[in-house]
Formats: structure tokens, sequence, C-alpha cells
């Protein structure tokens, strides 16, 4: 049986990571590879229901600690009820947002990264991504996407405000800088196509 991957797509708001997750599962089908796309929060029954209390409601409903709980508790029942199993079986799984993103947006309310990373040893047993992508944009191009996107519909995250994100965006562009053996930087500028072929690149050395 051909070995599994895991594969997440990282970045700010408006970079197109849920487009390219889809376009990446397409690419990697196209290519004769069991793939499977997932997303946190959720990607699980237990998962998804934490979501609702996550994405809804103002943005102050949850302290950045109990946030931070929060999404230790969904992504622990992503992984075991969904990302070990299919790579074990040997699918190739892509999901939209992991641990990184944990790391950016609860760091940006000044959860200590060593704290964050401790949760994840306990509840989903340290388990990283064979690759991340952090797809990027020209500062503030991003974030104008997501407000034409979504206009008052926004979620609790990207309703914040840009001193937020732009913390959100150093703090994926430190990871990247720490972890490069891990996470690649992806130009998310052009058409859906173009970035895509771009994810596909960054995953060659990965490719059976």
């Amino acid at each position: 049986m051909t070995a599994g991957r895991f594969l997440t797509l990282e970045g700010g708001e408006g970079v197109g990571k849920s487009t390219q997750a889809r376009a990446l599962v397409a690419a990697l089908e196209a290519r004769g590879i069991h793939a499977v796309l997932t997303r946190e929060p959720g990607g699980s029954e237990g998962a998804e229901a934490i979501r609702d209390l996550l994405m809804q409601g103002e943005v102050r409903r949850w302290s950045a600690h109990a946030e931070a709980l929060l999404f230790a508790a969904a992504r622990a029942d992503h992984v075991e009820k969904t990302i070990r199993p299919l790579v074990d079986a040997g699918s190739w799984v892509v999901c939209d947002r992991f641990i990184d993103s944990t790391r950016a947006y609860q760091g940006a309310q000044g959860i200590d990264d060593a704290a964050i990373l401790a949760l994840h040893a306990f509840g989903s047993r340290g388990v990283l991504p064979d690759r991340t992508l952090l797809l990027t944009l020209p500062g503030g191009e991003g974030d104008a996407r997501a407000r034409a996107r979504d206009g008052e519909a926004a979620d609790r995250f990207a309703a914040r405000g840009d001193d937020f994100h732009r913390s959100v965006a150093e703090t994926f562009n430190r990871i990247a800088d720490s972890e490069g053996d891990r996470v690649r930087r992806i130009d998310a500028s052009g058409d859906v196509a173009t970035v895509t072929l771009r994810l596909i690149d960054a995953v060659a050395d990965l490719l059976p």
C-alpha cells in the first residue's frame, strides 16, 4: 500500500486557502492519488460541533485561553477520528488549517507558543503535517479580499482588526522561517490554476 501523506494549507484571511485546498485535492486525484479534503476547526463529528462554538457569536465570546483549549479539543478528535485513520489507510489528507493557525491566531492574543504546542502534544500526540503550504499575499491584499467576500458575515476571527491580522501574518512568517523543512511559502497571487501548480511543485518531492 502506498504511504499516505498529510498536507495542510495555512495563511491569513482571504488568501484562498479553501479554494486551493479543493483544487489541490483535485490535482492529486488527477495524478492517481486518493486524496481527502478536511478542515479545521472541524473534520469530525465532535470537532464540527466545537466549530460552531468557536466561529459564531461576538468577537469576545471566548477568552484566548478558552479558544486555545477548544481548538485543541477539536483537533484531538479530528486527528483521532479522521486524519490518522485516513493516512494509515494510504490516503493523502489535505487540511484547510491546522496547528499553525492556532499558533498564529491565539498567539496574536498573547498565548505562549510553547503552551499551544504542549496542548497539541497531549491532545493530538504532536502530529504534524508532512508538508505545510503557507499561502501569502502582499500586505493588506488578503484582508481586502476577505472583506469583499464576507461583508457583514465575517466570522469571529475575520472580523478582528488590522493590527490583529498583521500579528497573525508575522507569526506565520516566523513559523516558516524556523520550520523550513516542513513549511513552504506559496505566492497566492494570480489565477487559481497558477497557484495550484505552485502547490503541486511544493509537494513534488512527496509524490509517488
